[in-house]
């Protein structure tokens, strides 16, 4: 059984969360971080967030050398380290290849000369592009991308061929993949570099797809991190959530603490490599009602601010079957939506976000990104 585990971007949302879950349960973690200013500010040095008993690296997974170092009598790595934001990556094209492709293919790289005994690879749900829906006719339904004209005129739901109303379901890890961003055809290079050649090499590789992860100590002041973390840097700055389409649009959130044990359960789950699962809570909810609960639970009297326009790279609905997670991993989601919310609101108090939502929505903007 492994013990002495790395995480790559440990230093992170959730990395600094499962080091936590993982020291408890009788690990050694070490972890590599660059420490990336967007995430972490610009004079970062140390994540006070970081549990003290984490052996820290500062270093990039891009950079062979900084690898080489951390990999030293390690067993077993979790792969956490990317570039993350829909919005942004279809612009900074060529840093999030860097980050997430490059550096994931220069890690494997160093692997193949310290394997390990189980690789767990952080995929996300945003490979899928749409969910999974169900036609009038019930029959399980894969819908092509809205066209643009439909999303112009704010008709926001999908429809089939023959113009039927769709009917969302939970999506099941054999849906094929429809990269519909930058981030997402980069998060399915990382899941099948490593899954790939951890095949090839007999390195036992896990993928987890994660979907929206939310909860204490994610990144407030970064415009491109998960949209509970945006909502609240609004409302703690007194001004309303920005919400884009029409606010029905449904997906899955998870609290970043079942994450964490989602990854430490890959870790020992016998039949769990060469597979890929979904880690959600299966329940799905609207943004809207999202942003009206966040606020409630903060005490703001905040109504979110419905933009009527259209993201690009953005999906309708999306939202997990974990019924291969709860069957292969023996994983079962601990923390509802309820109770995470006032989890992720007692970290918030104290805390001061600098608001640069609406300078990154005029950044999409000026770059024709929202229509």
């Amino acid at each position: 059984m492994p013990r002495h585990v790395l995480i790559t971007g440990g230093a992170g949302f959730i990395g600094s969360h499962l080091a936590d879950d993982l020291i408890e349960h009788g690990y050694e973690v070490r972890v590599l971080d660059n420490l990336t200013p967007q995430v972490h500010g610009p004079e970062a040095e140390y994540p006070a967030s970081l549990n003290p008993a984490v052996e820290f690296m500062r270093g990039d997974v891009r950079n062979p050398n900084d690898v080489r170092r951390a990999l030293e009598g390690i067993d077993a790595m979790f792969h956490l380290a990317a570039a993350v934001g829909v919005g942004q990556s279809m612009y900074e094209v060529a840093h999030y290849i860097s980050v997430n492709t490059h550096g994931t293919a220069v890690l494997l790289e160093g692997l193949l000369q310290h394997p390990v005994e189980r690789l767990v690879v952080a995929s996300s749900m945003s490979i899928y592009g749409e969910g999974l829906y169900r036609s009038a006719d019930g029959q399980n339904y894969i819908p092509a991308s809205r066209p643009l004209e439909q999303l112009k005129a704010g008709a926001w739901e999908l429809r089939d061929t023959r113009g039927a109303p769709l009917v969302p379901i939970p999506t099941p890890e054999s849906k094929p993949p429809e990269l519909s961003s930058v981030y997402a055809l980069t998060k399915s290079d990382q899941e099948r570099l490593c899954l790939m050649l951890g095949r090839a090499y007999s390195i036992p590789t896990v993928a987890l797809r994660f979907f929206n992860v939310y909860g204490p100590r994610q990144a407030l002041s970064n415009p491109y991190t998960g949209v509970l973390a945006i909502f609240a840097s609004r409302l703690l700055n007194n001004r309303p959530p920005l919400i884009f389409e029409d606010g029905n649009q449904m997906r899955d959130f998870v609290s970043v603490r079942d994450v964490a044990m989602a990854c430490r359960l890959a870790l020992t789950a016998p039949e769990a490599p060469g597979r890929v699962f979904n880690i959600g809570s299966g329940r799905p909810f609207s943004i809207r009602e999202i942003a009206r609960k966040l606020a409630a639970v903060l005490g703001r009297n905040s109504t979110p601010v419905i933009t009527g326009k259209y993201r690009m790279g953005d999906i309708r609905h999306c939202f997990a079957d974990i019924t291969q997670a709860k069957q292969i991993l023996g994983y079962s989601p601990r923390v509802n939506l309820e109770a995470g919310l006032v989890d992720l609101a007692q970290w918030l108090e104290g805390q001061s976000p600098c608001d640069r939502v609406e300078e990154a929505a005029t950044e999409l903007e000026s770059r024709g990104l929202t229509v």
